[in-house]
C-alpha cells in the first residue's frame, strides 16, 4: 500500500498541469488557486519507462473528465504497458496549452494533438508526430478560394484537370484590397492557411467578414452582398443543404484557387526526449491496440481517432509554414 501511494505521489509531483489519475479510482486533483512561480521541478534521473520515472500519456484535454474517457484512458495506458514494457501513466491535462507547455519541458511523453497544437509543440523540436488520424480515407485536407461567378476574378483552377493553372501568388494578387469572408478564427480551412497563402504571396486584403460556418462562407459568396472572396475546405459547397436551398451553387459559386492537401488532422505525438527506439516500440503498440475491438474502441471515447496511419514527421512542414505565415498567435486558437 505504501509502494502504490508512492508512485502516485511521484506521477503526481512529475505534472505541470491539474491532472486526473486514471490508475485504481479515479480521485480529482484540486486545481491551486494561484499559479506556482516557482521554475518546474525537475524529472527524476532514473530511466523513462520505469517504476519511478513512468512515461506521461495524456488524455484529450478537460477540465472535467468523464468516468467513460477515464476508463477508456486506462485500457490505452494499460494495452500499451503491455506491449511495451514501459510503466505508463495517464493524465488529462486542463487545457491543450496547458499540455503543450507539460510536453515542452519533459512531464508529458505521449499525447494527441490538434494541428496547432502540434505546430506550437514543434517549435521547439519537443515531439515528433508518429501516428496521423484518417478521416474518409485522408489524412490530410485542402483548402479552396471561392467567389461568385458574376465577379470580375478570373478562375486559376481547371476542374476538368483537378488542377491550378497558375501559381499560388498570380491566382491570388487579384484578391487585393477586397474583402474575405472567413468561417472562424481557428478553422485551418476557411482561415488560418488561406490567409498564410495571401500573406506568403504579399495580398493585402480588407478586414474579412467572420460568419460561423463554412457553408455560411458559401451562402455569402453565392448572395454576392456581403463579402468579394471565400476560402473553404474542399469543397463545402456540395452540403446537402446548400444543394437543396441553392440547386445551382456549384455553377454559381467558383473556384478560383486551390491549396494543396497540406492540413492535417489530429496526430499521435512523442516527446522527442525519449530515445528514437522508444519511440518506435510506442508507435508499434499503438498501431497493434488499434487492431483490437477493445482498444480502438477506447481511442474513439478517448482522441474520437477512428484510424490511425504511420506518418513521417516531415509531412507537416507545408502546413507548418502556412499557420506560422498566418501571423496569428497559435497559442489563441487551441481549444480551451
Amino acid at each position: 500500500m505504501k509502494k502504490l501511494l508512492l508512485l502516485l505521489s511521484l506521477a503526481i509531483l512529475g505534472c505541470s498541469f491539474p491532472v486526473q489519475l486514471t490508475s485504481g479510482t479515479p480521485t480529482p486533483i484540486p486545481t491551486p488557486t494561484q499559479t506556482p512561480t516557482l521554475a518546474p521541478t525537475p524529472l527524476p534521473t532514473s530511466e523513462p519507462g520505469t517504476e519511478s520515472n513512468p512515461l506521461i500519456l495524456a488524455l484529450a484535454p478537460s477540465p472535467h473528465p468523464d468516468d467513460a474517457v477515464i476508463a477508456a484512458g486506462q485500457v490505452i495506458a494499460a494495452f500499451i504497458e503491455s506491449r511495451t514494457g514501459f510503466r505508463i501513466v495517464a493524465v488529462t491535462p486542463a487545457s491543450e496549452g496547458a499540455l503543450v507547455d507539460a510536453i515542452s519541458i519533459g512531464n508529458t511523453h505521449i499525447a494527441s494533438l490538434s494541428p496547432f497544437g502540434y505546430v506550437l509543440a514543434r517549435e521547439n523540436n519537443s515531439v515528433e508526430a508518429v501516428l496521423a488520424s484518417v478521416r474518409n480515407g485522408e489524412i490530410f485536407y485542402g483548402a479552396q478560394f471561392i467567389a461568385n461567378r458574376e465577379s470580375d476574378f478570373i478562375p486559376y483552377f481547371d476542374k476538368a484537370r483537378n488542377a491550378n493553372t497558375a501559381e499560388a501568388a498570380e491566382a491570388l494578387k487579384q484578391f487585393q484590397d477586397k474583402k474575405p469572408c472567413w468561417s472562424d478564427n481557428a478553422s485551418p480551412s476557411a482561415y488560418v492557411v488561406p490567409l498564410g497563402l495571401l500573406n506568403q504571396a504579399q495580398v493585402q486584403t480588407r478586414s474579412g467578414a467572420f460568419i460561423e460556418g463554412q457553408p455560411s462562407v458559401v451562402r455569402a459568396v453565392y448572395a454576392a452582398n456581403i463579402c468579394d472572396f471565400g476560402a473553404t475546405f474542399i469543397d463545402a459547397r456540395e452540403s446537402r443543404t446548400l444543394e437543396a436551398n441553392y440547386p445551382d451553387v456549384m455553377d454559381m459559386v467558383v473556384v478560383i484557387w486551390r491549396a494543396p492537401k497540406i492540413i492535417p488532422y489530429e496526430n499521435i505525438s512523442i516527446s522527442n526526449k525519449l530515445p528514437f527506439e522508444m519511440r518506435r516500440v510506442i508507435q508499434r503498440a499503438f498501431i497493434d491496440l488499434m487492431l483490437t475491438p477493445e482498444g480502438k474502441a477506447a481511442m474513439q471515447t478517448v482522441y474520437g481517432v477512428d484510424e490511425l496511419q504511420i506518418i513521417e514527421d516531415s509531412a507537416y512542414a507545408d502546413f507548418v509554414v502556412y499557420a506560422k505565415a498566418s501571423g496569428l498567435n497559435l497559442q489563441d486558437l487551441l481549444a480551451e
